[in-house]
């Protein structure tokens, strides 16, 4: 619900927090794959991905979207790598539950950043106005692969210390 608020308003704060989201979690994501905790990007990420998500929620719809089917697959993912990362501090499945929390919400909010350039890039949208045409397919393949690939880099690669610095950073 946008209450007082504009659209275009709502959709530049919505954007901004996409962006945000977008960048600290590249950062969160090198931090994974140098199996470093990076605190501050990862808490800036969690944040943001999770008010983007949410924020989501209130643009005017009269049913049900695959934007806002997106946003619900992306909060459940975010809750898990929160609690794998603030409750369980890493430990046992915890780690990887976290990589894959992490990493697919990323995932998703690139995901939805190709369809928007699709939809809103004239240059792209020209290639494929209905997004259901090779261009658009094929992008969004490259990314899935790339993200796979990533995902299981990091689940290999992140093995923070486990013990008192986890509890506090």
């Amino acid at each position: 619900m946008v209450l007082t608020m504009n659209l275009s308003t709502f959709t530049a704060i919505h954007t901004a927090l996409s962006v945000v989201a977008l960048l600290s979690g590249v950062v969160v994501l090198i931090g994974l794959l140098r199996s470093q905790r990076c605190p501050l990007a990862t808490l800036l990420y969690f944040v943001t991905a999770i008010a983007t998500s949410v924020t989501g929620f209130g643009f005017p719809n009269k049913t049900f979207t695959p934007a806002e089917t997106v946003g619900v697959i992306s909060l459940v993912l975010l809750g898990i790598a929160v609690l794998a990362r603030y409750s369980y501090a890493f430990a046992g499945s915890a780690r990887w539950l976290y990589v894959l929390g992490v990493t697919l919400s990323l995932y998703l909010l690139f995901f939805v950043l190709v369809a928007q350039a699709f939809s809103k890039i004239a240059a792209l949208s020209v290639l494929a106005p209905t997004q259901s045409e090779p261009p658009f397919a094929i992008a969004q393949g490259v990314l899935l692969v790339v993200s796979v690939a990533i995902t299981v880099l990091a689940v290999c690669k992140f093995h923070p210390k486990i013990g008192y610095s986890a509890q506090r950073g």
